[in-house]
């Protein structure tokens, strides 16, 4: 049987390819640019890479007129202008537009659960985006989901969070609002469930865990798992906006996706129906058991996939790819060639293992407060970190970098900036041999937006020339801590 599966890169569609592979299904993936899939997945033959943009009609002739079912996978909590509704929704309508020329017999949609009388901006775009789902004339089988729980996603990040770095809380009163957790291994255990399960088709099902609970309670039993003691008092003052900045200054969300996930968290998202249970029966974790499964996925640096990793929008909305070479024209640098006497592979693999927790070598402090600041004007900060300690690729954040290169073969990492600067600015470290000679080459590129693009790099340019060379300096010297 052969599959189509929309956002192969996303969250969801990372960790559902495989479990589509393993039980024997021939699986299409659409992406807006191949590159950065081939990098980082090794599927064989049973896997064919499309190119397709939805809202560019003309590319999603691509899409293999024999396929059987679909998923669409396809959305955004992070897009804030007035056309977000009509782009999701035209997006929505161009996909069924092309889907209704194949042979395919379903569309599977995961979606959020849209109970309540009042929906956010967000919630009632996915609503608008099954209706045209709906009204395809395609058997149809969706999927409505409250937050999702695993290592990784953006409702446990926050969590985490929030309990990890707060004794004390002085939150909004929606940390009062219900919900139903659901784990992440029990939503795709029901994507694969409902595929070609005619019990399914035309049906729209809430799936959820076994508990209600409020987004307090949700925080203190995390804190309750984690051995740590937490309080949480609420106050009716803080409006939609102090409470995305709060949201914003306190945990890794960049403040156009935490502004999204405040209107949405106003909102109670409760199953009221639980004809899935007839349908794919499965005992779903309960959502002390999800904590304690994503814990396990973080000790073991087994993340599979990343909210963090979606594209930013505003930055990098377009393909992040484009990047990869870093132009020569219209630019400022500034360079570091750092010699050094000990094994190659050893300052390489000081390279790979920058940002996250080992930080970055030297002053860490202002690079704590760079990124304290870039969050102070909405920026993504240093918070994020990264998927994985031990493993780099193509598309990975890297706190307040993206990661456009990771070349073990070649020893060269190549980054982008997502931090707010008034231009655009590369980072690349690589290891090079010269006449016999080992040296760590790291360059900082800068391309100007205007006049205060320019402004900027010059008054940054004292602290560039203390911090890339201590940081040079440090890479080519640290040696890790071994494990007693």
């Amino acid at each position: 049987m052969k599959i189509l599966l929309t956002g192969a890169n996303g969250y969801i569609g990372t960790r559902l390819l495989p479990v589509l592979l393993e039980q024997g299904y021939e699986v299409v993936c659409m992406v807006r640019d191949p590159r950065r899939f081939a990098l980082e997945s090794d599927f064989g033959e049973k896997v064919k890479i499309i190119t397709g943009d939805l809202l560019k009609p003309e590319s999603l002739q691509n899409i293999p007129n024999d396929i059987e079912a679909c998923y669409y996978l396809v959305h955004s909590m992070s897009g804030s202008g007035k056309d977000f509704s009509d782009l999701e929704l035209q997006s929505a309508k161009n996909f069924v537009n092309a889907i209704t020329t194949t042979q395919c017999k379903q569309v599977i949609y995961l979606t959020g659960i849209v109970n309540d009388a009042e929906l956010s901006k967000h919630l009632s775009s996915r609503l608008a985006v099954e209706d045209e789902l709906k009204n395809s004339g395609i058997n149809y089988s969706i999927l409505r989901a409250a937050i999702i729980i695993g290592s990784g996603s953006a409702s446990f990040e926050i969590i985490r969070d929030l309990a990890e770095k707060l004794p004390v809380m002085v939150a909004p009163k929606w940390v009062r609002t219900k919900c139903q957790p659901i784990a992440i291994r029990d939503v795709l255990g029901y994507l694969c469930g409902v595929l070609a399960n005619e019990q399914a088709y035309k049906q729209v099902f809430d799936i959820g865990g076994p508990d209600i609970l409020t987004y307090k309670q949700m925080i203190l039993q995390y804190a309750e798992s984690r051995g740590l003691k937490r309080y949480i008092f609420t106050v009716p003052v803080l409006t939609p906006k102090l409470s995305s900045l709060w949201l914003n200054l306190v945990t890794a969300v960049p403040y156009s996706l935490a502004r999204s996930l405040v209107d949405s968290m106003k909102v109670e998202v409760v199953c009221q129906n639980d004809a899935i249970k007839k349908v794919v029966p499965r005992n779903c974790l309960s959502y002390k058991e999800a904590l304690k499964l994503a814990f396990e996925k973080i000790e073991q640096n087994s993340i599979v996939s990343s909210w963090k990793d979606a594209l930013n929008r505003g930055y990098l909305e377009t393909s992040f790819m484009d990047q990869v070479k870093v132009p020569q024209n219209g630019t400022v640098e500034y360079k570091v060639k750092m010699p050094f006497e000990r094994k190659a592979e050893e300052v390489f693999e000081n390279i790979w293992g920058i940002g996250g927790s080992r930080g970055w070598y030297y002053l860490d402090w202002l690079w704590s407060l760079r990124g304290f600041l870039d969050k102070m004007f909405g920026g993504v900060g240093t918070r994020r970190g990264r998927t994985s300690n031990v493993s780099l690729q193509a598309g990975d954040v890297l706190d307040f970098w993206r990661v456009l290169l990771a070349d073990k073969a070649h020893k060269r990492l190549l980054l982008y900036a997502e931090m707010k600067v008034p231009g655009e600015a590369w980072l690349e470290l690589k290891v090079v041999q010269h006449h016999n000679k080992s040296y760590l080459s790291q360059i900082a590129t800068f391309r100007p937006h205007g006049l205060w693009g320019r402004v900027y790099w010059y008054a940054m340019f004292p602290f560039h020339l203390v911090l890339f060379k201590g940081m040079a300096k440090q890479i080519t010297t640290y040696k890790p801590e071994l494990p007693s």
